[in-house]
Parts: C-alpha cells; structure tokens; sequence
C-alpha cells in the first residue's frame, strides 16, 4: 500500500514539472506581445550560427544576456542544410536545435526565421544553388518544383525545432514566413505555401512576416492573419526622426498590433573594392532608447554578424554597377565585432537597455573577452598549379553553366580548341572573374563588377582556348537574383560567329590533398597555390594579414577560411581557435593574380581598408 502511494505521489510529481515546463504561452492582444499572459517586450538581437563556430555560441549569448537582451533571431540556412537534393546536414556547426537549446540555457527566448530564403547577404540567399540546373526554375515563386523542395526542407527543419517550441516546453516564441518578400513579389498564393509548409512542418506558434514599411512592401509581403513587423536602418543625421517616420508608415497599414522592427540595422555589410561601413553609436542608442520609450519591440540586426566562411558570401546589384560581391567578414560593425569581442556600440546600447529593464531585472556583468593571439611571420614557399586539379571533362556543344555541370561553388574551366585562326572580339556572359588563357599563356581577365564582358584576342588555328571561371558569389536580393546563373551563361562568340564544341572541368576545390606542391616560383600569370606552414604551443583566435597578396581564397588545415582581394576594404581572415591545432598548421592560399610578398602574419586585429 505505501509502494502504490509513493507511486502515485512520484507520478503526481512528474505530471506537474512536465506541466510547468509546456504550459507556457506566446502571443498578442491589441498592441502588446504577451507572455504567459503578460505584457512582453521582445529585445532581441540577430546572431547565425553559421557564423559562429559552435565553441563560442554560450560565449555570445552570456554577452547577448549581460547587453539587456532576452532574445536571440536567426535564420536557417537551406542550402547548407541541404547541400545536394535530398541530402540533409544538421550536424556539427549546422546543430541549430542544439544552438536553439544554449540559448535556452542562457535564459533566451528565440525567434526562427526559416525561410526558405533568407537574403542575409548569403550566397542565392540561402537556396540551394542545385535548384538552378533547371534552366527555367523560378524561385520564390508558386513554381510547384520550389514549393515541393521547400516543402521537403521545412518539415526537416521542423523535425527538429517545432519540439523546441515554447508551448512545447523550450524557448522558441515567433516564426517568420519567409522574408522581406514584399520588396520581390506580390504571390499571395506562394506565400500561403510557404505559410502551409511551416505549419504541415509541425510549427504551431506566433508567425510574422518582415518587409520594409513603404506601402507596396507592406501590400505584397504581408499577409492579412500574420503578424507585420518592420525593418529599417538608422538615418544618422536624425535618427529618432528617422524611426518615428518608419512607425509612422506603418500606423497607415495596421493599427491596434505590437509595434516591432524586425531588422534595426545598426550597421551595415561591405562590399569588394568600397569603403568600409559604419554607423555611430550615438545615432543608434538613440533611435533605441525611443522605440523602448515607446514600448516597441526590436531585433538588433546585427548583434553579432561573424564570418561567411567558405563560398558563402552573396552580392548584390544596382543599375549602375551590374555585380556588387559581398566580402568574407560579416562583422556588420555590430556590438560584437567578428571575433565576439565587445565594442563602443555593444557599451551604448547596454546603457540604454538599463534605463528600461522591467521591474526587478538586473543585467550580469558582462564577460571578458577572449584574448587573440599573434603568429609571426611564415612564408609560403611551396607551389602548385591549379589546373593539376582538372580531371575528366564534360563534353558540351555550347558552354553549360556551373549548375548545369552539377557543381555549386568554386571555379570552372571552359576549353576549345579553335578549328581556325582567329582576330577578333571574344564575347560572353561570365560570372564572375575570369582568366582567359591561349596555349596556356594569360590572353586577359574580364571582371563582371567592371561591366567587362568582351576580350580582343588574336589566336592561331589549333590554339587552345581556356576560359577559367571564379564564381563570386551569388546575388541574394533584388528582383533579378533568381538568374544568377554561374560559370558561362549562354553563347560565346568570337568575331560575332558562335564557338561550339567545349570540354568543361569541375573545380569545386572542396579538396585539396590531390595537388603536388613543390619548391618552386610559381608560373607567371598562373592562379596558383601556395603552401607553408607554423608552429602553436597554444591555441587561440586571430587574424591572417593578407595585404601582400592579390585575390583568391585561403584554407587552414583544410578549413576555407573564405576569399582575400587586395582592393578591400577587408584585408584580413579571421581564423578561429577551433581551426588550428598545438603544433604543425597548414596554410594553403589559392592567388588568382598577383602576390608581392608569399607570406602571412597571424594579428589580434581586423584591417579594413581600401588599395
């Protein structure tokens, strides 16, 4: 009889801790979020965790909760979570629901903008470049082959985070239907799709959309039984005036719902070959100190930005320059800089939280900060041809493009042998860095940024044209993102006559261990790699000065740290901890033009600045 009570009592006492662990509730009732039935302020701060390597994620939400925050955004990633059709990744650094989880443990709420696309100025903005090889997909659209592989993506991601729901006993509070889409399109039926595929996902919490706040963003990205909120950057010369007019703008489209900005760019990303970007601290904390004195809640974009290590960097366009390639450092000039480190503008901000915490919250002390190390200077004296790496060739009758030949990232090489002599203008459409070669010596390059598009060239017959093609990045924003095709898109003509007949090599460069390397000079005007080594006794964050050298990519034992380019304004890579070991590291650099000194240093600081 004791037993069966004793039972009863432990019974009766998991019953109550589940229950106090999912009866919990997110929502709204006329202008406030409401949480547990409360008025909530959400103060957030947007923050990747593709961005950051997973030994830092608690690091960055221990600063997030000393800051005032009580929130983490961030997108998921499809095309990383989904590399090839079918093929699912969510281990390692892709863990979102274990990223998910230490925020919780922090004492984070989150809120999970799943796309599928994401801008972020992220390669195709997060779509998986594979959707391309079909000449005539439309993303982001009611395409029906999109909506059943978007489809397919959600309810993976579901699987995994729709348990960490808040009503479920975790800490995810909203959702986001994909993202910003009323500055692309107007499809009312593709975004129910995307609405329907997150709920069929498993999702049953608060959903929002984000958009501008000019009228035609609100009318084509919202959605009439979705939450609005809005995103916008900070006008310095008069930042409070320059918030109160976004509210404004939106007053006229809905009324009597909580006030948010969904993105309050607080920085801004840069781009290859400009100068540097910055925003003031002051004019920040301002335009933040009146949405809290408002009672608007807000999502710092970007808390702390990171890296888009690898190829994963996206660009953008306008109607004067046709390419406009994002760097490898998303450090966005956020509180955190892109080491994790605190800034002037993480200490603003942290002041103007305090003057609004709720009653009885208090902010912790904020960590210290990691100390980076120095490397002292090594040389790369060991060399190796890139086209070591061509293997066996696709045989086309005119150019395919990159996706076309089931490659993602990276470079390819377009070869023709030509059947008669030739003086003319070589013409194509190349995305996005080229190096054309005759009989294996350098003919020109031809640089999209540049509108370049065109080559005079005077070649025998029987000469061997080579056309080596660097893939930028794709474009993740704008109306005509969804064709940026990479590699040869279309005809190449030489003389105004077509040249038909190509043999087309891969060179993703996901793998390295095939090139010969030796001591050597490298062959002139030959994109080539470069190999040296270092020595640690200890471990620790720092950064790769790369001014002596020209344009390319960098790995460090086997890691693509991303992209250098010696016209800035980024002219270091940040090298996480994680990537190096106590002893021997490896450092191969891929140079594409021109090195003037083949060495690296390892500095505890970021260089941003222009040649």
């Amino acid at each position: 009889m004791k037993k069966a009570v004793f039972l009863i009592l432990i019974l009766a006492a998991a019953s109550t801790l589940v229950s106090s662990q999912t009866n919990r509730s997110f929502g709204w009732e006329g202008e406030n979020f409401m949480l547990d039935g409360k008025p909530f302020i959400i103060r957030s701060g947007e923050m990747h965790y593709p961005r950051v390597p997973r030994m830092y994620w608690r690091d960055r939400f221990k600063k997030a909760k000393a800051m005032g925050l009580n929130t983490i955004t961030t997108y998921i990633f499809w095309n990383l979570h989904e590399p090839r059709k079918g093929q699912f990744d969510f281990a390692g650094n892709l863990d979102v629901a274990e990223f998910v989880r230490e925020a919780k443990e922090e004492g984070l709420y989150v809120i999970v903008r799943p796309g599928p696309y994401v801008c972020t100025e992220w390669d195709f903005g997060g779509i998986p470049a594979w959707l391309l090889a079909e000449k005539d997909m439309k993303v982001r659209t009611s395409d029906a082959r999109f909506v059943a592989a978007s489809d397919a993506y959600m309810k993976e991601v579901g699987k995994r985070l729709a348990p960490l729901e808040i009503d479920k006993g975790g800490n995810i509070i909203m959702l986001q239907v994909e993202n910003e889409y009323g500055s692309f399109g107007a499809d009312k039926d593709y975004m129910n799709a995307v609405k329907k595929q997150i709920r069929d996902a498993g999702f049953s919490g608060q959903l929002f959309t984000s958009d501008g706040s000019l009228d035609y963003m609100l009318k084509n990205g919202t959605l009439p039984d979705v939450l609005s909120v809005i995103n916008f950057g900070v006008d310095q010369k008069a930042s409070v005036a320059g918030v109160e007019k976004e509210f404004a703008n939106f007053a006229k489209f809905r009324q009597n719902v909580p006030r948010m900005v969904g993105e309050y760019w607080i920085g801004w990303f840069d781009h290859w070959g400009k100068p540097h970007q910055t925003v003031k601290p002051e004019a920040v904390a301002e335009g933040l100190d009146w949405m809290l004195k408002n009672g608007i809640s807000f999502n710092l974009y970007m808390f702390h930005g990171g890296t888009s290590f690898g190829y994963m960097n996206g660009a953008n366009y306008n109607a004067k320059e046709p390419y406009q390639a994002d760097t490898t450092s998303y450090d966005y000039d956020s509180p955190l800089d892109e080491a994790g480190r605190t800034t002037p503008k993480y200490f603003a901000l942290r002041d103007v939280i305090k003057k609004y915490l709720p009653a009885g919250e208090t902010l912790p002390e904020v960590p210290a900060n990691a100390e980076l190390i120095e490397i002292p200077k090594f040389d790369l004296r060991e060399t190796a041809d890139i086209f070591q790496l061509l293997g066996k060739p696709k045989s086309s009758h005119e150019p395919l493009s990159m996706e076309e030949a089931g490659q993602n990232y990276g470079f390819i090489l377009y070869r023709k042998k030509l059947d008669k002599a030739a003086d003319g203008e070589l013409k194509f459409d190349l995305r996005d860095y080229g190096h054309i070669f005759l009989d294996g010596a350098l003919a020109g390059k031809i640089d999209r940024r540049l509108k370049q598009n065109a080559l005079a060239i005077n070649a025998k017959s029987g000469a061997t044209l080579d056309i080596l093609v660097e893939n930028g990045g794709r474009l993740n924003f704008g109306k005509d993102f969804i064709y940026d095709r990479k590699g040869i898109f279309g005809a190449v003509t030489l003389g105004g006559g077509d040249l038909e007949g190509w043999q087309i090599f891969n060179l993703p460069l996901n793998d390295l261990r095939r090139l010969k390397f030796k001591k050597a000079a490298a062959k002139p005007n030959t994109p080539t790699f470069y190999r040296g080594t270092f020595d640690l006794k200890a471990l620790g964050d720092t950064y790769l000065d790369t001014r002596t050298w020209g344009k390319g990519h960098v790995w460090v034992n086997g890691n693509h740290l991303g992209r250098h380019w010696k016209i800035g304004p980024q002219q270091t890579l940040f090298v996480p901890a994680n990537f190096l070991r106590t002893g021997q590291n490896e450092v191969i650099v891929l140079e594409t033009d021109a090195v003037r000194e083949a060495s690296l240093t390892g500095i505890k600081h970021q260089i941003f600045e222009n040649q």
